[in-house]
This record gives structure tokens, sequence and C-alpha cells, in this order.
């Protein structure tokens, strides 16, 4: 038995003429098939995702949308949208109040550059997401919105 874990290798462990087989080596790109079954293995390889390193991609081109318009430009551009995807994540899920006490936060985090004007603002958060009807139209924003 050690034997034939070290070689590795298909061993009958059942009964004579037994069709059943086990295989004693590295289990990768295999195929497990009933007895009388017919397979046709193909080599191995790896997929384009699989590869340990995935290339960069521009991820300008991947998007259809455009780049917040808040972005501080001290923001390298690896990080322009991970920030855009977080704001745009705070105006679809968060009340007023959070959103501007928020955006206030990553303005002193040096993620955001807001405008003074409170209605640049507003039509550049509805332009992202967030929903302009009951407890979020512009008189309400105006309220909580700072930009210092």
């Amino acid at each position: 038995m050690e034997e034939e874990k070290r070689q590795g290798g298909v061993v009958n462990h059942f009964e004579k003429d037994s069709n059943c087989q086990v295989f004693n080596g590295d289990v990768t790109g295999c195929v497990f098939a009933m007895p009388g079954a017919t397979v046709t293995q193909q080599p191995f390889q790896p997929t384009a995702g699989a590869s340990a390193e995935k290339p960069v991609v521009n991820q300008k081109q991947e998007r259809n949308e455009q780049l917040c318009l808040f972005i501080h430009p001290s923001v390298g551009s690896d990080q322009e949208w991970v920030i855009h995807d977080e704001v745009k994540r705070l105006v679809t899920r968060q009340r007023m109040q959070d959103i501007c006490q928020y955006l206030l936060q990553l303005k002193k985090e040096n993620k955001l550059l807001l405008p003074q004007a409170p209605s640049s603002a507003y039509e550049e958060l509805v332009r992202m997401g967030m929903p302009n009807g009951e407890g979020f139209n512009e008189t309400t924003f105006r309220k909580y919105y700072r930009h210092k």
C-alpha cells in the first residue's frame, strides 16, 4: 500500500474483475466516472482568471459611467474608482444626514474635494444614484451639507 501511495497510479482495491478503481496520486485536474462510462481527458490548462496575478486593466475603458467629479486631485488613479464606488454605495443606501456627514469625513481624509455650492454637489450625487424624492430633495440636502 505504501508503495502505491509513493508511486501514484490506478489500483483495483475491490473484487476480481471489478471495474471500480482508486487513484492514489495527487488529485488535480481529475475526472470521476462510473464504471462503463467513456471519458476523454483533455490536458489541464488554467483559464485567464485562474492565474495568481491578474492583469491590470484600465477601469475607465471597462466602465460605462463618468467618474465622480469630487475625487480629490491628490488621489492616485488606482484609487479613483474605489472612492467612486464608495460614494455611489453611500448615496444609494444611506439617509441624507448620513450622506452629508460621510462626505465631509471623506473630504477630511483628502479623498474628496467638495464644491462650495450645495446645488452643484446635489446634482452630482443625484447623477451618481442618490434619490431625489421625498426626504432627498435639494432643500433637505442644503440643510445638512457642509463643505468645510
